[in-house]
């Protein structure tokens, strides 16, 4: 199942859950929409799937915002277009239940890695998305070694073109077995690889489902983070009054470590206007 089937998928009840007022809608779009982008603001298109993607990419040039997550190599033409930047390329992986923690899918995933890390050097793009896989029973440090085994089949290409392998943390409560699911896990396996050219896709909503504490571990563990998504909690929608994170503190934190990448917003909208949602999660953000 691909990622955005199964996300989709995991998040239609949860969708339903979360009722926004119309004063949450209009408290912050009402203002001017000016972006001070200290912040590489970035969006997944998958949550705006209904909207084509060519419209889709009209509204950010509208907007000024420069980058997009979670595109493949298909669509980068579309991309160069409208000069948006692809911040998290995808399309070399096999799923998020089937990843590198077992080995049965080495061969087909170096496969594709070494044939797709070349294409996003090519294309000027940095990060190339990966996922752990499923426990399916096995040990976590059995699979942490077996993601380290696999893993450095492909970071001296990844190294030689400036790409940056990103894996990305999930809670238990959306994707359960999946084993990347805690920051310590995955900070334990940039550790074993030892290179600059693998990093941790630290998602926000996820690992505040899962572990809490996020302003503490941006601030402790920043350095093996390459990459953030934001979302509501609970939810997985917008990131106004409606839940429990304040993403302008959260924001400010990222900041402070002097991170430069990119900041994309993966959240299920529930407003009628989803780019009025939109801008305002960029405009909380936006500090």
């Amino acid at each position: 199942m691909k990622r955005r089937d199964f996300v989709a998928a995991s998040a239609i009840g949860a969708a339903g859950m979360v009722t926004t007022s119309g004063l949450a809608q209009t408290n912050t779009v009402e203002k001017d929409f000016e972006l001070k982008n200290n912040i590489n603001h970035s969006v997944c298109q998958w949550c705006f799937g209904d909207i084509p993607l060519e419209d889709f990419l009209k509204e950010l040039n509208t907007l000024g915002i420069k980058a997009i997550d979670l595109i493949g190599p298909k669509d980068w033409p579309l991309l160069k277009k409208y000069d948006i930047h692809c911040s998290m390329c995808n399309g070399a992986e096999i799923s998020l239940t089937e990843g590198w923690n077992d080995p049965k899918y080495h061969e087909q995933l170096i496969k594709q890695y070494t044939d797709i890390i070349p294409q996003v050097a090519e294309a000027g793009y940095t990060n190339l998305i990966c996922f752990s896989g499923n426990r399916r029973g096995m040990n976590d440090y059995v699979g942490l070694q077996n993601c380290v085994d696999g893993l450095s089949k492909i970071i001296p290409l990844a190294e030689e073109h400036g790409v940056v392998i990103q894996m990305e943390l999930f809670n238990q409560v959306n994707h359960p077995d999946y084993m990347c699911d805690n920051s310590l896990w995955g900070i334990e396996l940039c550790k074993h690889l030892g290179s600059e050219n693998f990093k941790l896709l630290y998602d926000i909503y996820h690992m505040q489902i899962q572990e809490g504490d996020i302003i503490r571990s941006i601030q402790n563990y920043h350095p093996y983070f390459g990459h953030y998504h934001t979302a509501g909690v609970p939810g997985r929608n917008e990131i106004d009054e409606t839940q429990e994170l304040y993403y302008p503190a959260i924001m400010k934190a990222i900041l402070d470590t002097g991170f430069k990448g990119y900041v994309a917003q993966e959240f299920i909208v529930t407003w009628e206007d989803k780019i009025a949602a939109l801008k305002d999660a960029f405009l909380r953000c936006d500090v």
